[in-house]
Protein backbone atom coordinates (compact mmCIF):
# COMPACT_ATOMS: atom_id res chain seq x y z
CA UNK A 1 0.00 0.00 0.00
CA UNK A 2 2.80 2.68 0.95
CA UNK A 3 4.32 1.63 -2.59
CA UNK A 4 1.33 2.07 -4.59
CA UNK A 5 1.42 5.89 -2.64
CA UNK A 6 4.40 6.65 -3.15
CA UNK A 7 3.76 6.12 -7.15
CA UNK A 8 1.28 8.33 -7.25
CA UNK A 9 3.14 11.05 -5.49
CA UNK A 10 5.53 10.72 -7.78
CA UNK A 11 2.97 10.98 -11.07
CA UNK A 12 1.41 13.88 -9.27
CA UNK A 13 3.41 16.55 -10.44
CA UNK A 14 3.84 14.90 -13.69
CA UNK A 15 0.03 14.29 -13.90
CA UNK A 16 -0.68 18.27 -12.98
CA UNK A 17 1.70 19.12 -16.25
CA UNK A 18 -0.36 17.09 -18.40
CA UNK A 19 -4.10 18.40 -17.03
CA UNK A 20 -2.94 22.11 -16.36
CA UNK A 21 -0.16 22.99 -18.05
CA UNK A 22 -0.75 21.23 -21.67
CA UNK A 23 -0.55 24.59 -23.39
CA UNK A 24 3.31 24.48 -23.49
CA UNK A 25 3.19 20.99 -25.50
CA UNK A 26 1.54 22.80 -28.26
CA UNK A 27 3.37 25.80 -28.18
CA UNK A 28 6.19 26.23 -30.64
CA UNK A 29 9.49 25.88 -29.81
CA UNK A 30 10.28 29.93 -30.54
CA UNK A 31 9.39 31.69 -27.68
CA UNK A 32 9.01 34.85 -30.44
CA UNK A 33 11.69 36.58 -29.88
CA UNK A 34 13.44 38.36 -32.54
CA UNK A 35 17.06 36.84 -31.90
CA UNK A 36 14.66 33.35 -31.93
CA UNK A 37 13.66 33.55 -35.61
CA UNK A 38 17.05 35.35 -36.51
CA UNK A 39 19.49 33.43 -38.59
CA UNK A 40 22.12 34.91 -37.42
CA UNK A 41 21.73 33.41 -33.96
CA UNK A 42 21.36 29.34 -35.61
CA UNK A 43 23.27 27.12 -33.59
CA UNK A 44 23.23 30.02 -30.60
CA UNK A 45 19.37 29.27 -29.59
CA UNK A 46 17.47 26.69 -28.87
CA UNK A 47 14.42 25.27 -31.07
CA UNK A 48 13.84 21.90 -29.74
CA UNK A 49 11.22 22.63 -27.15
CA UNK A 50 11.18 22.34 -23.81
CA UNK A 51 9.24 19.04 -22.18
CA UNK A 52 11.14 15.87 -23.79
CA UNK A 53 11.15 12.38 -22.19
CA UNK A 54 13.92 11.46 -24.26
CA UNK A 55 17.98 12.68 -23.52
CA UNK A 56 20.16 13.09 -26.67
CA UNK A 57 21.86 9.79 -25.93
CA UNK A 58 18.60 7.65 -26.02
CA UNK A 59 17.29 10.03 -29.35
CA UNK A 60 20.55 8.63 -30.74
CA UNK A 61 20.29 4.95 -30.10
CA UNK A 62 16.95 4.55 -30.87
CA UNK A 63 17.73 6.56 -34.38
CA UNK A 64 20.35 3.93 -34.97
CA UNK A 65 18.28 1.00 -34.46
CA UNK A 66 15.51 2.62 -36.64
CA UNK A 67 17.66 3.07 -39.49
CA UNK A 68 19.12 -0.25 -39.01
CA UNK A 69 16.13 -1.39 -39.97
CA UNK A 70 15.48 0.75 -42.83
CA UNK A 71 18.90 -0.65 -44.44
CA UNK A 72 17.87 -3.87 -43.82
CA UNK A 73 14.54 -3.29 -45.87
CA UNK A 74 15.62 -0.96 -48.22
CA UNK A 75 18.85 -0.53 -51.18
CA UNK A 76 21.41 1.63 -50.45
CA UNK A 77 23.15 3.48 -53.75
CA UNK A 78 26.94 2.19 -52.67
CA UNK A 79 28.60 4.70 -55.81
CA UNK A 80 30.98 6.53 -54.03
CA UNK A 81 30.61 9.48 -56.12
CA UNK A 82 26.87 9.65 -55.79
CA UNK A 83 27.11 8.75 -51.78
CA UNK A 84 29.62 11.51 -51.51
CA UNK A 85 28.38 14.34 -53.35
CA UNK A 86 24.71 13.79 -51.00
CA UNK A 87 26.81 13.21 -47.88
CA UNK A 88 28.59 17.01 -48.53
CA UNK A 89 25.35 18.57 -49.25
CA UNK A 90 23.57 17.22 -46.54
CA UNK A 91 26.33 18.34 -44.29
CA UNK A 92 27.12 21.75 -45.01
CA UNK A 93 23.53 22.14 -44.65
CA UNK A 94 23.63 20.61 -41.18
CA UNK A 95 26.54 22.56 -40.04
CA UNK A 96 24.23 25.79 -40.84
CA UNK A 97 21.76 24.53 -38.64
CA UNK A 98 20.52 24.14 -34.69
CA UNK A 99 21.13 20.29 -34.87
CA UNK A 100 23.18 18.83 -31.73
CA UNK A 101 23.84 15.65 -33.32
CA UNK A 102 26.23 14.16 -35.96
CA UNK A 103 24.44 13.25 -38.84
CA UNK A 104 25.02 9.86 -40.95
CA UNK A 105 23.38 10.48 -44.56
CA UNK A 106 22.59 7.80 -47.15
CA UNK A 107 21.03 7.36 -50.61
CA UNK A 108 18.46 4.89 -50.88
CA UNK A 109 17.60 3.74 -54.48
CA UNK A 110 14.24 4.41 -54.68
CA UNK A 111 12.22 5.74 -56.95
CA UNK A 112 9.96 7.53 -54.79
CA UNK A 113 10.52 11.30 -54.43
CA UNK A 114 10.90 11.44 -51.11
CA UNK A 115 13.59 12.21 -48.14
CA UNK A 116 13.23 11.34 -44.51
CA UNK A 117 15.33 11.72 -41.22
CA UNK A 118 14.90 9.75 -38.25
CA UNK A 119 15.65 10.44 -34.40
CA UNK A 120 19.09 11.42 -34.10
CA UNK A 121 20.14 12.60 -37.25
CA UNK A 122 20.19 9.52 -39.50
CA UNK A 123 19.29 10.55 -42.80
CA UNK A 124 17.89 9.24 -45.86
CA UNK A 125 17.75 10.63 -49.48
CA UNK A 126 15.68 9.12 -52.18
CA UNK A 127 17.68 9.21 -55.59
CA UNK A 128 13.90 9.48 -56.99
CA UNK A 129 14.11 13.02 -54.96
CA UNK A 130 17.28 13.36 -56.71
CA UNK A 131 16.13 13.19 -60.22
CA UNK A 132 12.98 14.47 -60.34
CA UNK A 133 15.01 18.15 -58.86
CA UNK A 134 15.95 20.31 -61.12
CA UNK A 135 18.68 22.12 -59.63
CA UNK A 136 20.66 21.59 -56.15
CA UNK A 137 18.91 24.68 -54.93
CA UNK A 138 15.87 22.18 -54.70
CA UNK A 139 17.51 19.27 -53.61
CA UNK A 140 19.20 21.72 -50.26
CA UNK A 141 15.77 22.81 -49.93
CA UNK A 142 14.21 19.40 -49.16
CA UNK A 143 17.03 18.25 -47.11
CA UNK A 144 17.23 21.31 -44.84
CA UNK A 145 13.89 20.68 -44.06
CA UNK A 146 14.11 16.96 -43.02
CA UNK A 147 17.43 18.31 -41.10
CA UNK A 148 15.33 20.56 -39.39
CA UNK A 149 12.75 18.12 -38.09
CA UNK A 150 16.08 16.51 -36.47
CA UNK A 151 17.41 20.00 -34.82
CA UNK A 152 13.94 20.54 -33.69
CA UNK A 153 13.53 16.65 -32.11
CA UNK A 154 10.17 16.68 -33.54
CA UNK A 155 10.39 12.94 -33.46
CA UNK A 156 10.72 12.41 -29.90
CA UNK A 157 9.10 15.47 -29.03
CA UNK A 158 5.90 14.09 -30.83
CA UNK A 159 6.62 10.56 -28.94
CA UNK A 160 6.54 12.39 -25.82
CA UNK A 161 3.25 14.12 -26.10
CA UNK A 162 2.05 10.91 -26.60
CA UNK A 163 3.08 9.56 -23.29
CA UNK A 164 1.48 12.21 -21.93
CA UNK A 165 -1.51 11.88 -23.27
CA UNK A 166 -1.48 8.33 -21.95
CA UNK A 167 -1.09 9.76 -18.06
CA UNK A 168 -4.76 10.30 -18.15
CA UNK A 169 -5.24 6.83 -18.02
CA UNK A 170 -2.53 6.76 -14.89
CA UNK A 171 -4.92 4.68 -13.01
CA UNK A 172 -4.80 1.66 -15.46
CA UNK A 173 -0.65 2.12 -16.08
CA UNK A 174 -0.27 1.96 -12.22
CA UNK A 175 -2.05 -1.19 -11.97
CA UNK A 176 0.97 -2.80 -13.60
CA UNK A 177 3.38 -0.59 -11.39
CA UNK A 178 6.34 1.19 -13.73
CA UNK A 179 7.36 -1.54 -14.89
CA UNK A 180 3.97 -1.97 -17.20
CA UNK A 181 4.13 1.93 -17.86
CA UNK A 182 7.75 0.95 -19.10
CA UNK A 183 6.48 -2.10 -21.52
CA UNK A 184 3.99 -0.03 -23.08
CA UNK A 185 6.60 3.13 -23.63
CA UNK A 186 8.59 0.24 -25.03
CA UNK A 187 5.52 -0.83 -27.47
CA UNK A 188 5.18 2.67 -28.83
CA UNK A 189 8.74 3.16 -30.21
CA UNK A 190 8.88 -0.27 -32.37
CA UNK A 191 6.46 2.30 -34.85
CA UNK A 192 8.78 3.84 -36.84
CA UNK A 193 5.84 6.02 -38.76
CA UNK A 194 5.28 7.80 -35.11
CA UNK A 195 8.52 9.65 -35.67
CA UNK A 196 7.77 10.53 -39.55
CA UNK A 197 4.40 11.51 -39.58
CA UNK A 198 4.36 14.65 -37.44
CA UNK A 199 2.07 17.28 -36.73
CA UNK A 200 0.81 20.49 -39.01
CA UNK A 201 2.78 23.17 -36.40
CA UNK A 202 6.44 20.92 -36.94
CA UNK A 203 5.68 20.60 -40.28
CA UNK A 204 5.00 24.41 -40.18
CA UNK A 205 8.38 25.50 -37.86
CA UNK A 206 10.45 22.63 -40.38
CA UNK A 207 9.46 24.82 -43.05
CA UNK A 208 10.65 27.97 -41.90
CA UNK A 209 13.64 26.64 -39.87
CA UNK A 210 14.47 24.80 -43.57
CA UNK A 211 14.17 28.26 -45.55
CA UNK A 212 16.71 29.51 -42.44
CA UNK A 213 19.44 26.91 -42.91
CA UNK A 214 19.37 26.96 -46.70
CA UNK A 215 19.48 30.71 -46.42
CA UNK A 216 22.43 30.66 -44.04
CA UNK A 217 24.04 27.80 -46.24
CA UNK A 218 24.48 30.16 -49.36
CA UNK A 219 21.18 28.52 -51.19
CA UNK A 220 18.60 30.25 -52.96
CA UNK A 221 15.59 29.92 -50.26
CA UNK A 222 12.75 30.30 -53.30
CA UNK A 223 14.10 26.97 -54.72
CA UNK A 224 11.99 25.04 -51.63
CA UNK A 225 8.99 26.94 -52.75
CA UNK A 226 9.37 26.25 -56.56
CA UNK A 227 10.00 22.52 -55.84
CA UNK A 228 6.93 22.22 -53.63
CA UNK A 229 4.97 24.06 -56.48
CA UNK A 230 6.02 21.91 -59.23
CA UNK A 231 5.26 18.88 -57.38
CA UNK A 232 2.11 20.01 -56.50
CA UNK A 233 1.47 20.91 -60.24
CA UNK A 234 2.18 17.33 -61.15
CA UNK A 235 0.09 15.44 -59.06
CA UNK A 236 -2.95 17.51 -60.01
CA UNK A 237 -2.01 17.16 -63.65
CA UNK A 238 -1.75 13.55 -63.39
CA UNK A 239 -3.33 12.41 -59.82
CA UNK A 240 -1.57 9.16 -58.41
CA UNK A 241 1.47 9.98 -60.22
CA UNK A 242 3.70 11.31 -57.38
CA UNK A 243 1.25 9.69 -54.29
CA UNK A 244 3.91 9.05 -52.07
CA UNK A 245 5.71 12.21 -53.07
CA UNK A 246 6.16 13.30 -48.97
CA UNK A 247 3.58 11.56 -48.01
CA UNK A 248 4.49 12.73 -44.20
CA UNK A 249 4.07 16.17 -45.25
CA UNK A 250 2.10 17.22 -48.15
CA UNK A 251 2.63 20.63 -50.02
CA UNK A 252 -0.48 22.22 -49.33
CA UNK A 253 -1.06 25.74 -50.30
CA UNK A 254 -1.03 27.27 -46.65
CA UNK A 255 1.98 25.67 -46.56
CA UNK A 256 3.77 27.08 -49.71
CA UNK A 257 2.13 30.71 -48.84
CA UNK A 258 3.50 30.46 -45.27
CA UNK A 259 6.85 29.79 -46.82
CA UNK A 260 6.87 32.74 -49.19
CA UNK A 261 5.87 34.51 -46.21
CA UNK A 262 8.51 33.45 -44.23
CA UNK A 263 11.11 34.01 -46.62
CA UNK A 264 9.79 37.85 -47.56
CA UNK A 265 9.66 38.81 -43.44
CA UNK A 266 12.65 36.72 -42.03
CA UNK A 267 15.13 36.67 -44.86
CA UNK A 268 17.18 39.16 -45.72
CA UNK A 269 17.50 39.63 -49.86
CA UNK A 270 21.14 38.83 -51.02
CA UNK A 271 22.80 39.86 -53.67
CA UNK A 272 23.81 36.45 -55.08
CA UNK A 273 22.54 32.80 -54.12
CA UNK A 274 23.59 29.54 -54.73
CA UNK A 275 20.82 27.81 -57.29
CA UNK A 276 22.84 24.83 -58.93
CA UNK A 277 26.36 23.46 -59.43
CA UNK A 278 27.83 21.35 -62.43
CA UNK A 279 28.45 18.42 -59.90
CA UNK A 280 25.19 18.13 -59.51
CA UNK A 281 24.11 18.02 -63.31
CA UNK A 282 26.74 15.16 -63.15
CA UNK A 283 25.53 13.13 -59.99
CA UNK A 284 21.78 13.56 -61.62
CA UNK A 285 22.88 12.44 -64.83
CA UNK A 286 24.76 9.34 -63.05
CA UNK A 287 21.89 8.25 -61.26
CA UNK A 288 19.47 8.28 -64.07
CA UNK A 289 22.18 6.14 -65.92
CA UNK A 290 22.20 3.54 -62.85
CA UNK A 291 18.51 3.65 -63.45
CA UNK A 292 18.37 2.46 -66.46
CA UNK A 293 21.07 -0.05 -66.33
CA UNK A 294 19.02 -1.66 -63.43
CA UNK A 295 15.68 -2.06 -65.04
CA UNK A 296 17.61 -3.51 -68.15
CA UNK A 297 19.18 -5.86 -65.86
CA UNK A 298 15.63 -6.51 -63.80
CA UNK A 299 14.05 -7.88 -67.42
CA UNK A 300 13.48 -11.71 -67.35
CA UNK A 301 15.83 -12.86 -69.84
CA UNK A 302 14.94 -16.69 -69.39
CA UNK A 303 10.86 -15.47 -70.75
CA UNK A 304 10.48 -17.36 -73.86
CA UNK A 305 10.81 -15.24 -76.67
CA UNK A 306 9.42 -14.79 -80.34
CA UNK A 307 12.28 -14.34 -82.83
CA UNK A 308 12.18 -12.33 -85.85
CA UNK A 309 13.53 -13.50 -89.41
CA UNK A 310 15.78 -10.98 -90.94
CA UNK A 311 14.13 -8.40 -93.73
CA UNK A 312 10.14 -9.01 -91.99
CA UNK A 313 8.39 -8.29 -88.99
CA UNK A 314 6.75 -12.21 -88.64
CA UNK A 315 8.30 -14.52 -86.20
CA UNK A 316 9.26 -17.42 -88.76
CA UNK A 317 12.03 -19.25 -89.53
CA UNK A 318 11.15 -19.90 -93.23
CA UNK A 319 13.41 -17.88 -95.14
CA UNK A 320 11.15 -18.15 -98.13
CA UNK A 321 8.31 -16.27 -96.29
CA UNK A 322 8.26 -12.44 -97.45
CA UNK A 323 4.98 -11.68 -96.99
CA UNK A 324 5.42 -8.61 -94.63
CA UNK A 325 7.44 -5.89 -94.63
CA UNK A 326 10.25 -4.79 -92.48
CA UNK A 327 7.91 -1.71 -91.15
CA UNK A 328 4.83 -3.78 -90.12
CA UNK A 329 5.31 -5.73 -87.20
CA UNK A 330 1.28 -5.38 -86.74
CA UNK A 331 -0.54 -8.84 -86.26
CA UNK A 332 -2.28 -10.09 -88.88
CA UNK A 333 -5.57 -12.58 -89.63
CA UNK A 334 -4.81 -15.37 -92.07
CA UNK A 335 -8.18 -16.22 -93.90
CA UNK A 336 -8.74 -19.84 -94.51
CA UNK A 337 -9.16 -21.29 -97.81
Amino acid sequence: MQSTKRRWTAAIPLLASFLFGSSMLVAPAFGGGKSEKDPDQIGNRNVSGKVNFYSIEKEIALGKSLAQDVERQAKIVDDPVIAEYVNRVGQNLVRNSDAKVPFTIKVVDSEDVNAFALPGGFFFVNSGLILKADTEAELAGVMAHEIAHVAARHGTRQATRGELAQLSTIPLIFVGGWAGYGARQAVSILLPVGFLAFSRGFESEADMLGLQYMYKTGYDPGAFVDFFEKIQSLEKKKPGTVAKVFSTHPPTDDRITAAQKNIQDLLKERPEYVVTTSEFNDVKARLAMLHNRRKVDEKDLSRPQLKKKPGTGQSSDDPKDTSKSDDDDRPTLKRRQ
